[in-house]
């Protein structure tokens, strides 16, 4: 793994970690896009990367701070997301890190729950033509290899309770108090 201000020769994962207003994030892209957004990183622990480099088959390379190639854009994408300017990131994705019913929840997801609103776990379901599929719609958001970006903190269940949240709870609320959803905290 090398932190260099150029990108090396050939296929490779640009990684970097950012902060945010819910903590840090790693950020992971390919030439194809982000393909990885990890919640609660530490730049102190880089073997985060490792399994998704493997997975991918590309070398891990994480740029100097300020000259990140591929990253540049969906870093300052989140930036103006937690910043309240940005409702919908329309960045290149990479598909790779997910499959088959999980990988058409989600670009469903992507498609049709706009910022501010919300999806039940069942809805999602009845959207992909899987009624009654709950369950793996919420299997479905545990897999997210984009979360934020690919909003699975808009799912919701349908009685009107959170759910569960890879990034914990309190993240979720976060960010549905960001997009106006929820209420801010009041402390």
């Amino acid at each position: 793994m090398t932190s260099d201000s150029r990108p090396p020769a050939g296929p490779h994962l640009e990684w970097t970690v950012v902060p945010s207003d819910i903590g840090p994030l790693l950020l992971a892209a390919t030439d194809e896009g982000l393909v990885r957004v990890e919640f609660h990183a530490a730049p102190d622990r880089p073997g985060l990367i490792d399994p998704v480099a493997a997975r991918l088959g590309l070398a891990p390379w994480r740029p100097a701070p300020g000259a990140e190639v591929r990253l540049a854009e969906p870093i300052r994408r989140l930036a103006a997301y937690f910043a309240g300017g940005l409702r919908r990131f329309e960045l290149a994705l990479d598909w790779r890190l997910s499959s088959g019913f999980n990988r058409q929840v989600l670009r469903e997801l992507d498609r049709s729950v706009p910022y501010g609103a919300v999806v039940g776990y069942g809805d999602l379901a009845a959207r992909v033509g899987q009624p009654g599929a709950a369950q793996a719609v919420g299997a479905a958001m545990g897999s997210n290899p984009l979360p934020i970006v690919v909003p699975c903190h808009r799912v919701v269940e349908n009685g009107g309770g959170l759910g569960g949240f890879g990034g914990g709870l309190e993240t979720k609320r976060a960010l549905l108090a960001l997009e106006g959803v929820l209420p801010q905290p009041l402390f």
